[in-house]
């Protein structure tokens, strides 16, 4: 199928079903953190899926190629990325599995109604401060930093998305981790398992990966560290495994 590219898009291969996705050079690229995150979350057959804040739409494809669910839907503000993601969606030819919409996350449960979801998967923007942003205007500042919307209204919007024991995933970083676990048990989100993400096997982590329960026990399973690299430019066997090359 033929795709029309806009100035500064490319076209990047997947590795995985043969998937491509449309991506802009000098706007915000996907990054490790959500090929993990696809990685990570699980979405089983017959349920359905949302991703809060999904950019151009690479967590629900990745998640359409990995597991067994049902649909899976992106919920993105930035016009421009929103146009891509669909476009890459017909590019793969994926529209009975997968719808991208436009809207804010601060309001995604009124646009999608309570209880609409069995997973809920977000890699939502990581920094507070804004000191030194040239641009908070800028596709890349928005990704990156709490313009748009705080950690509170995901996790907030996300209990309300959720169906009773639905699941929620989150790549976040490890320095925000008291934040997020006293707003994930506010909102009725109990932790259930969390993965530490090491650039390498001797620095410490940079990223985090977990899982909550909506309305579930009080147990979280804290799973063996997952290590990037085995020397630079040298992804470990797993990281590999999760890229799938």
């Amino acid at each position: 199928m033929e795709v029309t590219l806009l100035e500064g898009e490319r076209l990047d291969e997947l590795q995985r079903n043969g998937y491509f996705i449309i991506q802009h050079t000098k706007k915000f690229c996907f990054g490790m953190d959500a090929v993990l995150l696809s990685g990570f979350a699980k979405v089983k057959e017959g349920e359905r899926a949302v991703d809060l804040g999904t950019g151009t739409g690479i967590i629900p494809i990745l998640l359409e190629a990995k597991t067994e669910g049902e649909h899976f839907t992106g919920l993105e503000i930035q016009p421009a990325s929103v146009d891509m993601a669909r476009r890459s969606v017909r590019y793969n030819r994926l529209e009975d599995k997968i719808s991208i919409e436009i809207g804010d996350i601060k309001d995604a449960s009124a646009q999608f109604g309570a209880s609409s979801f069995h997973v809920v998967t977000t890699n939502p923007p990581y920094m507070t401060d804004r000191h030194g942003l040239a641009n908070p205007e800028d596709a890349k500042a928005i990704a990156r930093h709490e313009i748009l919307c705080s950690l509170e209204d995901v996790i907030r919007e996300s209990a309300r998305l959720l169906k009773p024991q639905g699941r929620f995933y989150m790549v976040h970083r490890p320095f925000r981790l008291a934040e997020i676990f006293v707003l994930m048990r506010q909102y009725g989100i109990e932790p259930k398992r969390m993965r530490l993400v090491h650039p390498y096997i001797d620095r410490e982590p940079n990223m985090v990966l977990l899982e909550g329960l909506r309305g579930g026990r009080p147990r979280i399973t804290v799973e063996k560290p997952l290590v990037v690299y085995q020397r630079p430019g040298v992804y470990t066997d797993e990281i590999h495994e999760v890229y799938g090359y």
